[in-house]
């Protein structure tokens, strides 16, 4: 018991968001210095890699998401592109 909670009583998504996990990875001699580079102030080489690869993952996401959408457009571009004309026609000259 920790405050008068138990375990049991703490959301799950609560009690993992802050667990880390200890792992090892090998990385070349370039892509250390790279990361040093790309340290910010006060900040461990972990925390470094670890931004790093959220935001290289959520920059990953929004490409997949937008190439999706793309695909999406060009698949209806056709009819889009008609109903557009057609409001357009029916606006007449302003």
């Amino acid at each position: 018991m920790i405050n008068g909670l138990k375990l049991a009583d703490v959301p799950p998504q609560w009690y993992d968001s802050g667990m880390k996990q200890k792992t090892s990875i090998t990385l070349s001699d370039d892509l250390l210095r790279l990361v040093a580079r790309a340290g910010g102030k006060g900040e461990s080489r972990s925390q470094t890699i670890e931004r790093l690869v959220r935001e290289g993952l959520l920059a990953r996401a929004r490409r997949l998401a937008d190439e999706r959408d793309l695909a999406i457009l060009n698949r209806h571009a056709d009819a889009l592109n008609k109903e557009a004309a057609a409001v357009l026609e029916f606006q007449g000259d302003l």
